[in-house]
């Protein structure tokens, strides 16, 4: 947002020459005009979404190191990754420090300034946002700061918050949640705009991303606490504006793809050719006649066909499946790319990123249904199901009806009810979440769908269920970091995090 900045900086100048000659300006003289100490709310809102949007769904959390882990994606060069190296202390610190020091910080302001000024349309959506970003810090770390978190500029100073056990920080999305879409539903007035990179201000469609997000949450935990989670589902389905009714809904950042602010895959893709689809994933999708393979992913090279890379290769064996494995699709490629193979379609720098879609919402009505949870019941389950499989292919370009019919008459996708049921459920939300590797990680880990084998060379032998805690924290806050370790059962990949409970959810067994 340097373009906010400089044109707020160039007005204080004026400013300051303006007043030159008054004396009653003296004890201003020393004041920095290209240091503003306050920034507009809406400017913040911008950049707290943007640069969350990004830290989340783009290259470095998203793209080269979860997508690998939950084998959508695999890696063909620079394989340590796809060997899960990415899920130590040094990780994932990077996005633990933009998380805390930036994007929430930036919205915590927000929420701060709104709240002071009894501007509900300017607090809830940033209160929703944060809730939506603190999502990925506990699903991927467990334990994290969350109630004592951001005040170190407060009057009480906290420079080493508390990590919160995971369950009660899903207490507090559900409550933060519920409190900013009751707001919504009473507020005047409407600040954001075009401010707003998600909806442009419409309050309604961020009662519904609320409500949605708190589906979400609910699902998340139905292995722990599944009457917590039946409630909370009712509550979310039956709350003002509701949940998501179609793709136009989707929680969304459409990237300008002005080559300043570019969908951060394209920017990898621009200069990177080490990506390649993960045979998982393509299987998948080749056994299921799927058609979102051929937006998902290109042909290979060499063959012409959709074919996938093995995960966790070594250097010498994965570089051989340059040609031989599809590269992720055309439309996540910004263009001519530097390494000389061709542009790819060239509109990636605009594809959205997605932080919640009307598909997954479907899946989550679906599995409520066949749980006889949130106030739905088993017989709902087929159409929600069916539903969200087509919302799916349609927010992903695939619109004939003929193809989308015929995919879901085959026998191996139409809708079986029970344990199989909510397995074909899990599946196509796995498939549906392409692009979002950390929901299609947190859900393999609920309901172990697909099957994961461990990378082939790996520094483990099983597939990651957590991250450990970053080198920034283990150095600054090490403290409460132990507090919080020993309470999880010690800070390791394969610690379960509170509601991750294999041993409890039907689809695992």
């Amino acid at each position: 947002m340097r373009i906010h900045s400089l044109a707020a900086a160039t007005v204080v100048a004026l400013a300051v020459v303006a007043s030159g000659c008054d004396n009653n300006k003296l004890p201003t003289v020393n004041n920095n005009p290209n240091a503003p100490t306050t920034v507009p709310p809406t400017t913040l809102f911008t950049n707290g979404v943007q640069t969350a949007v990004g830290n989340w769904l783009g290259s470095g959390y998203d793209l080269r190191n979860i997508e690998l882990i939950v084998q959508q994606l695999a890696e063909n060069q620079y394989i340590g990754n796809d060997q899960y190296k990415g899920v130590g202390p040094g990780g994932a610190n990077t996005n633990w420090q933009s998380a805390y020091q930036n994007d929430l910080e930036d919205l915590q302001v927000v929420v701060r300034q709104g709240k002071a000024a009894n501007d509900a349309s300017l607090w809830a959506p940033a209160l929703i946002m944060q809730q939506w970003e603190y999502g990925y810090l506990t699903d991927s770390w467990g334990d994290v700061p969350y109630s004592q978190a951001l005040q170190g500029d407060s009057a009480s100073a906290v420079l080493a918050p508390a990590y919160d056990p995971q369950q009660q920080i899903y207490q507090g999305f559900f409550t933060n949640l519920a409190s900013a879409v009751t707001a919504l539903a009473s507020s005047t007035t409407s600040t954001l705009g075009a401010a707003d990179p998600i909806y442009s201000g419409n309050k309604t469609e961020w009662q519904r991303f609320a409500n949605s997000l708190r589906a979400r949450d609910a699902m998340r935990i139905v292995n722990a606490d599944p009457g917590t989670a039946s409630t909370q589902l009712s509550a979310a389905f039956a709350a003002p504006g509701g949940v998501f009714k179609s793709n136009a809904d989707n929680a969304q950042l459409d990237w300008p793809g002005d080559n300043i602010f570019n969908n951060p895959w394209a920017v990898n893709f621009s200069s990177r050719d080490d990506d390649r689809m993960s045979k998982t994933l393509i299987d998948t999708l080749n056994h299921y006649n799927d058609p979102r393979v051929t937006v998902y992913a290109m042909p290979a090279a060499a063959t012409g066909n959709y074919a996938g890379q093995p995960n966790g290769l070594t250097n010498a064996t994965a570089v051989a499946y340059s040609d031989s494995a599809s590269r992720p699709g055309a439309i996540f490629y910004p263009g001519p790319v530097a390494y000389g193979t061709g542009n790819y379609g060239g509109s990636g720098g605009k594809q959205p990123s997605y932080l919640m879609t009307y598909a997954e919402v479907l899946f989550i009505q679906a599995e409520a249904a066949e749980r006889s949870m949130g106030g739905l019941i088993p017989a709902q389950a087929a159409g929600f199901y069916t539903q969200g499989i087509t919302a799916s292919m349609n927010q992903w370009g695939i619109t004939s009806t003929a193809t989308i019919n015929a995919y879901l008459a085959q026998p191996q996708v139409a809708y079986q009810g029970g344990v199989a049921g909510l397995k074909q459920i899990a599946l196509q939300k796995w498939i549906a979440l392409f692009s979002d590797g950390g929901e299609a990680w947190f859900e393999w880990r609920r309901t172990c769908i697909p099957k994961l084998v461990p990378a082939q060379v790996a520094i483990f032998s099983y597939v990651p269920r957590r991250f450990e805690y970053p080198t920034s924290e283990l150095s600054a806050n090490n403290g409460q970091v132990q507090v919080a370790a020993t309470r999880m059962g010690g800070d390791n990949n394969n610690t379960l995090t509170w509601w991750d409970k294999p041993s409890a959810a039907p689809t695992c067994q």
